[in-house]
Formats: structure tokens, sequence, C-alpha cells
């Protein structure tokens, strides 16, 4: 008879967790080397794509919380990597645009990302990497389109 540890451990939502935390210690340990964490990677890769943009839109684009992304942003400004001025067409809203060292910050902080990922998933052989990358993208579409399912059917669904 299999223990009840044993049967938790086997389970592939537990190995997937314990697998994505590993890997997001290897990513979150590189970015340390610029000073930042993964959220302001996130936030300095965001505001690149979208930028400039509104503070209030950055956050809903990163599902972060407004009082986290106000320390996010001070942090980012104060190390001169985000500009936040005035909105001019609404001057109570910000807009957050990333600046030229944010710029450099953030085409650092992706090859640090990228060699942390080849060290995640140096046990695996291309073939590995390709099959594990296609299965995970699938299942990441299933669940975001499950989360966009229950957001449409409202918290009343069974």
């Amino acid at each position: 008879m299999t223990s009840a540890l044993a049967h938790i451990q086997s389970l592939p939502s537990w190995l997937v967790g314990r697998v994505a935390a590993r890997g997001r210690a290897l990513v979150a340990d590189a970015l340390a080397a610029e000073g930042l964490k993964l959220a302001h990677h996130a936030v300095l890769a965001a505001t690149d794509e979208y930028g400039p943009l509104a503070q209030a839109d950055l956050g809903r684009r990163l599902a972060i919380d407004p009082k986290d992304l106000v320390g996010l942003l001070n942090h980012l400004q104060d190390a001169g990597l985000v500009l936040r001025v005035p909105d001019p067409a609404d001057r109570r809203k910000n807009s957050v645009s990333l600046t030229p060292a944010g710029a450099d910050t953030l085409a650092r902080c992706g090859v640090l990302a990228q060699e942390a990922n080849a060290e995640f998933l140096a046990p695996l052989t291309p073939q590995e990497r390709r099959t594990l990358m296609a299965l995970l993208g699938r299942m990441h579409g299933a669940a975001r389109d499950g989360a966009a399912h229950d957001d449409a059917a409202g918290s009343d669904a069974p």
C-alpha cells in the first residue's frame, strides 16, 4: 500500500508545482544580479511591450494589485528604469514608460532569464525540451480557457 505522502508526491499537480518552484528560484536568483525580482522583470517587459501606458492598465495587464504595483514602480523609478508622469489627457492618471536604462536592464534580464532556463532544462534532451514546452503550452491554454469560462459563468457556478 502506498503511503499518503507518497501518493501526494506522485500527483502531477504536486510535481509540476515543485518543478515550477525550482525554475522560478533559478530565474529569481539570476535577476537578483540586477537588483530585481521576478515582478520587476515582468513590469519592465510589459512597459516595453505596451508602454507608455496608464499605471492602472499596467496593473490590470499583469494582474498585480495596485498597491503592490506602486511599490514595484517606486523601486524601478528610483533606479531610473521607468518614468511616471501625469497623463496629459487625464492628470489624475500616471503614464508609465521605460527609460533607456530600463531598456538596457530589460535586455540584460532577458539574457539572465534565458541562461537560468537553460540550466533549468539541462537534464532534458533538446527533443524532450520541445515536447515539454508543447505540453506546457497546451496545459496553460486549457487553464486560461477554463479560467475565462469560470469568469464568464460567474461565481455561483458549481
